[in-house]
């Protein structure tokens, strides 16, 4: 028999929250979620967010991969024509935006992920260069018309990635480089 009543609160917010700390991924960034108080950190690249319901926190590994090939990238060059595909809460786009100081177009075709993403660029004082549009991948004007990329994020599915491998290759500008997460093994 199913039955209703009343539940402690036991902590679940306090447990929650230390549960996403501060990330500090690779050389360059730090993730801190909104919840920690904001102090001063002198050579990283702060993204402050939260986990919530657009995919990005950067506690998964396709996330923080992806940040660490940005890193990569950089070493060597530094792109000017940036794109982010499936841009969920706009980590990878905001991470290149405060890089580079250079404006992403970031995409979703989940509207909640691109009001996310418009939320996090305010929070984060980038609003004027992440530009977070309702596309479904290359077949949007937007994208197609701001090509070539010199780097291009997809952070997705594989079936997705593997549909859109044409439209990538042929979005790339010469020697640009497609940063791409989410392929699973199987």
């Amino acid at each position: 028999p199913l039955g209703a009543g009343p539940v402690e609160a036991d902590g679940w917010l306090a447990r929650t929250l230390e549960a996403f700390p501060e990330q500090p991924l690779g050389r360059r960034f730090l993730i801190r979620p909104t919840h920690l108080v904001p102090r001063r950190v002198f050579g990283r690249i702060v993204l402050t967010l939260d986990a919530g319901i657009a995919f990005g926190s950067g506690e998964h590994a396709s996330t923080q991969g992806c940040l660490l090939a940005l890193e990569a990238v950089l070493r060597n060059r530094r792109p000017r024509r940036l794109l982010d595909l499936g841009t969920g809460s706009g980590i990878l786009a905001m991470a290149a935006a405060k890089t580079l100081r250079r404006p992403v177009l970031a995409t979703d075709i989940e509207p909640w992920s691109v009001r996310v993403t418009e939320q996090n660029a305010r929070l984060n004082g980038i609003p004027r260069l992440v530009r977070a549009r309702l596309a479904d991948g290359w077949r949007h004007r937007a994208v197609r018309d701001a090509r070539p990329y010199d780097l291009v994020f997809a952070n997705i599915l594989a079936r997705p990635l593997c549909a859109m491998a044409r439209s990538l290759a042929q979005g790339l500008a010469p020697g640009g480089t497609a940063i791409l997460a989410g392929l699973l093994t199987r």
